[in-house]
C-alpha cells in the first residue's frame, strides 16, 4: 500500500479525482509504464474525461506536479506557526525518511523518474528548477526567521538553504537507486554535526 498525501485522501471535484488517479497508477507502474489508460484504470469516472483535458501523460504528469506544487505551497503558513528550529528539524527528519520503506518508496521512485526527465525535456526541466526553488526559499525563509528568533546563529540563509536542497535531492537519488543504508545514516550523522557546528546556537 502506498500512503496518501492528506489532500488526496478524499478528491471533491473531477480534477482532483485525475490527480488521485495519476498518483495511483504512477505509484504502481512507475514512470516509463504508465499511460493514460493506466492512469484511466484508477479513474472513477468516465476515461474520455482524460483524453478530453491531456493530449499526452506528460502533460497529465505535468498538471500532476503543478497540483502538488500548489497544495504543499498552501500547506507552508501552517508550518510557519511553529519555532524555526523545530521546523528544520522536522524539515532534516522528512528528507532523510523520504522514500523509506514507512514513507511511500514507490511514489519516491516515480518522482525520480520524473526527475530525471529534465535531463532532457525543457518542460520537466522548468517546473523542477521552480520547484527547487520554492523549496530553498522556504528554508531559507525558516533559517531567516530562527537567527531573528535567536535560536540559528549568523549564517547565509541562501547559502545554506541551497545546502538543504543537494542534500535532499542526493539523499532521495542514493535511496532510490542504492541498497546501502549505511551512507544515508552516515551522511544523516555528519549533517546533524555540521549543523550543530554551524547552524544551531550553543545553549
Amino acid at each position: 500500500m502506498t500512503q496518501l498525501p492528506s489532500f488526496l485522501d478524499e478528491p471533491d471535484d473531477t480534477r482532483g479525482a485525475i490527480m488521485k488517479a495519476t498518483y495511483d497508477a504512477l505509484c504502481k507502474h512507475g514512470y516509463s509504464d504508465l499511460t493514460i489508460q493506466r492512469i484511466g484504470n484508477e479513474f472513477p469516472k468516465s476515461k474520455s474525461l482524460l483524453y478530453h483535458h491531456y493530449d499526452s501523460k506528460d502533460d497529465l504528469l505535468l498538471d500532476f506536479l503543478e497540483f502538488m506544487l500548489a497544495e504543499l505551497e498552501g500547506q507552508m503558513p501552517a508550518y510557519r506557526d511553529r519555532s524555526a528550529d523545530e521546523h528544520i528539524a522536522d524539515i532534516i527528519d522528512r528528507t532523510f525518511a523520504f522514500g523509506s520503506t514507512e514513507n511511500n518508496p514507490h511514489f519516491t521512485q516515480a518522482l525520480l523518474e520524473l526527475r530525471t526527465q529534465a535531463a532532457h525535456d525543457e518542460a520537466y526541466r522548468e517546473y523542477f528548477t521552480r520547484s527547487d526553488r520554492f523549496v530553498r526559499k522556504h528554508v531559507a525563509h525558516t533559517i531567516q526567521s530562527g537567527i531573528e528568533q535567536g535560536v540559528f546563529q549568523e549564517v547565509d540563509p541562501q547559502e545554506t538553504a541551497a545546502l538543504f536542497q543537494i542534500v535532499f535531492v542526493g539523499t532521495m537519488t542514493q535511496r532510490v537507486t542504492s541498497d546501502d543504508d549505511d551512507v544515508l545514516r552516515a551522511g544523516r550523522a555528519m549533517f546533524d554535526q555540521c549543523l550543530r557546528a554551524r547552524l544551531l546556537r550553543p545553549e
